[in-house]
């Protein structure tokens, strides 16, 4: 077990975390959560911390809000029980989508949540495909940012065949499509969208060659699926075979799992366990657990050893 090592969990999502320490060979750490009538958080660590080297599991997916609360009061808690380093593990980083000034008297409210987690007293962040690379420069603190295709990969290899194209729904996520097309040796596809409000969007053009060919569109968040439906129906109309979908977070609200366990586009989608979904989609969803590449990264962060190998799928 790693020396002086504590795992503790928030409420968003404590399977993972209990995975997160089967995997590490150790008990996760005794804490209370509770609620004042008023719906205030409280928090108690039920043991002693001091000079620990501290792990706080909590993606800060839906409730949003009350979730990085939490955090933010764990985080606090540790600090004032003098724990020697404070590691806030966030498979999911809510607020990403806010990351610039796309229009005037807006928020850039992922950089807010940065200071609020330095400011509560983070000695270090663990993070997974945020949804803009340059969120890592929001923190003076490091950040390490992991990638779910080191765990999506070798199953995708299994289903898509030889003759594979990776779409990128959209022009943002073309970054992340090439890095699939290059670990799946497949071809690329890319499609045009126009996004009509927060929950529609209108997908118009296809660039690349799918007729015939396998496909899968990977992104690294979906919560309608209108993004996701709007590429396959373009690819369908191409002449594309089997479409599949993966995701590194699945935050799909009511409609979206209708939308995707209706789809007779769609054969499936791969996502990670990182967000809490337990939503009946008929099987249309497969969750990979992210907790091994989660759990080596905390034992190696632990042990002052390098993270960089986990990046590669084999």
């Amino acid at each position: 077990m790693p020396k002086n090592i504590r795992v503790y969990s928030g409420t968003s999502n404590p399977q993972l975390a209990q995975e997160i320490a089967d995997y590490l060979e150790m008990p996760l750490g005794d804490i209370e959560i509770s609620r004042f009538p008023d719906g205030e958080i409280f928090v108690q660590y039920k043991e002693n911390i001091r000079r620990a080297d501290v792990y706080i599991i909590q993606p800060t997916s839906s409730p949003t809000n009350d979730n990085l609360m939490e955090l933010l009061i764990m985080i606090d808690a540790a600090k004032r029980a003098s724990a020697a380093r404070i590691t806030a593990v966030l498979p999911f980083y809510g607020y990403a989508r806010q990351d610039r000034k796309d229009r005037p008297r807006v928020p850039i409210t992922s950089k807010l949540v940065a200071n609020l987690l330095v400011t509560a007293g983070v000695d270090r962040i663990i993070t997974m495909d945020l949804h803009s690379q340059q969120i890592q420069g929001f923190f003076d603190i490091p950040v390490d940012h992991l990638y779910a295709a080191p765990v999506i990969v070798p199953y995708l290899k299994e289903k898509l065949g030889k003759n594979a194209v990776v779409v990128a729904p959209d022009s943002g996520s073309v970054k992340m499509a090439n890095a699939y097309a290059m670990k799946l040796d497949a071809g690329l596809a890319v499609v045009a969208k126009r996004r009509i409000d927060a929950e529609s969007v209108e997908s118009s053009h296809l660039v690349g060659d799918v007729a015939g060919r396998t496909c899968v569109i990977t992104d690294d968040l979906t919560s309608t699926a209108g993004t996701l439906l709007g590429a396959a129906e373009q690819l369908k109309k191409a002449g594309a075979g089997d479409i599949y979908v993966a995701v590194s977070h699945c935050l799909l609200n009511d409609a979206g799992v209708e939308r995707i366990k209706n789809s007779e586009i769609i054969k499936e989608m791969v996502t990670t366990n990182g967000v809490k979904f337990d939503a009946d989609t008929d099987n249309k969803v497969i969750q990979l657990s992210i907790a091994p590449l989660l759990g080596e990264a905390i034992r190696r962060i632990n042990e002052g050893r390098s993270v960089s190998t986990l990046f590669n799928y084999s």
